[in-house]
């Protein structure tokens, strides 16, 4: 003969959904801690390096370094992000249990830079091909960096905010 369990109170019921919604909020916040230092200086780099590195790979001419070098150095950067990326992620995971992720910052911040990057990161180099203008290149790295911080700038915030810890607290 199966036992019914006693139905919870109103009261144990708002409790049980007041404790679902703080680990929620925890595991958001966990979540959107910053990458670690090293990784958001090799991330700054390589997004500064990106136009600067495509720009000279499809210039018109030879622009400081042979196309086939800049081709070369693009590939590699790449390359090295990727596993550097790769080890980020998992040291994060390994240390906290939870991924990563940019779903917890706000769409109208995520948005714009999942389209505004790489148009800026590919736009620069073709406007430098055409023109023939370094400053597209330099323009576009400067930006990529201002974005790089910031959004790292606003995971710390959201992961302060989610913690409850005041906005000016280290």
């Amino acid at each position: 003969m199966e036992t019914k369990e006693p139905r919870p109170t109103p009261e144990q019921a708002r409790a049980a959904l007041a404790d679902a919604d703080r680990i929620r909020v925890s595991t958001e916040a966990l979540s959107a801690t910053p990458w670690p230092t090293w990784f958001l200086v090799s991330l700054t780099l390589y997004i500064a390096a990106i136009p600067i590195c495509a720009g000279g790979a499809v210039a018109d001419r030879e622009w400081l370094l042979p196309r086939l070098a800049w081709t070369g150095v693009l590939v590699v950067i790449i390359a090295v992000h990727g596993g550097l990326q790769a080890v980020a992620t998992q040291a994060w995971r390994d240390r906290t249990g939870v991924a990563l992720r940019l779903d917890v910052l706000p769409r109208r911040a995520i948005v714009p830079i999942a389209a505004g990057l790489p148009v800026l990161m590919a736009g620069a180099p073709l406007a430098f091909r055409v023109t023939g203008r370094p400053i597209w290149l330099i323009a576009a790295s400067l930006t990529g960096v201002a974005v790089s911080v910031g959004c790292h700038l606003a995971f710390v915030r959201l992961h302060r905010n989610a913690a409850g810890a005041p906005e000016g607290a280290s």
